[in-house]
């Protein structure tokens, strides 16, 4: 391993790695890195070696005791020779302590159960453009959908809480406010049940997270997001530990096209999935 070493991330750096993740097939954000710096600065590296990046992960940490583990790719040329287990093992050692979380490709999962993960449940990629009625009752009597940036920051990170094992506020300041993209928020007598927000990438729109009381609020925030992609075309990453999601995205013609699974080091935290339509990304959680 001579002349391999590990850095932090730069700039530069985070558009690699963004393109790398899209030469996997994965879709990033166009804009998700920045959101993603916010999060940890210091949670992506870099494996170089005789100075030429070769592999890449993140180990973001989320409060006192959570961390996601993403982006672990090692350049096609490069693998089989022990340079992405290097940064695998740099990555779990800054996270040593915490209960982590990841979102395996199907071919990785044999791995990390090897490293102490265990699946809590599926993430299905739905993809295509929302047909029929969806959310044509608006989500129900009394609902309304309005712009998430228009309520109190504090009411959105506490819903958001429900969700996420650990704060995150300022990734989600990041996430939902970035230009390009739109938040909405589906309010019920001051009360928020549902929030959603469409990124745009290089491929179909993402959207993500999608919260949601009730499968009639999460179709209309669907059908209103995809309004703001191209064609209507969207994808969002389901869980099918929430069954009515992804019977949701398959009544409305929606059709899978990725899996992954969310996978823990320790117990499953507790989430509120029966509300949970889509993850917030597959790379950060």
């Amino acid at each position: 391993m001579t002349g391999f070493e590990i850095t932090g991330a730069s700039a530069a750096d985070m558009e690699m790695i963004r393109g790398w993740a899209e030469e996997e097939g994965w879709n990033p954000g166009d804009s998700d890195r920045f959101a993603f710096a916010v999060a940890d600065p210091e949670g992506f590296l870099v494996g170089r070696l005789d100075g030429e990046p070769v592999a890449c992960i993140s180990a973001v940490r989320y409060g006192a005791g959570f961390g996601f583990i993403g982006f672990y790719i090692a350049r096609p040329g490069f693998r089989g020779r022990g340079y992405g287990i290097r940064l695998w093992r740099a990555g779990m050692e800054r996270l040593d302590g915490r209960l982590v979380g990841l979102d395996g490709v199907v071919e990785q999962q044999d791995n990390y159960r090897k490293s102490g993960f265990r699946s809590a449940w599926n993430n299905i990629r739905f993809e295509g453009v929302p047909q029929g009625a969806g959310g044509a009752d608006g989500g129900g009597a009394g609902v309304e959908i309005v712009d998430a940036a228009t309520l109190p920051f504090g009411l959105l990170a506490a819903y958001d809480r429900r969700f996420f094992p650990a704060p995150r506020d300022a990734f989600l300041s990041a996430w939902t406010g970035l230009p390009g993209r739109t938040a909405l928020a589906a309010v019920r007598a001051g009360r928020i049940e549902g929030l959603g927000v469409i990124r745009p990438c290089s491929a179909a729109h993402r959207i993500g997270p999608l919260y949601a009381a009730t499968p009639s609020v999460a179709a209309a925030l669907l059908e209103r997001l995809a309004q703001h992609a191209p064609g209507g075309l969207v994808a969002v990453d389901a869980p099918d530990a929430n069954p009515e999601a992804t019977a949701l995205f398959k009544g409305l013609g929606l059709v899978p096209t990725f899996e992954a699974a969310r996978m823990y080091t320790g117990p499953v935290p507790d989430l509120a999935m029966a509300e949970l339509f889509g993850v917030t990304s597959l790379e950060l959680g």
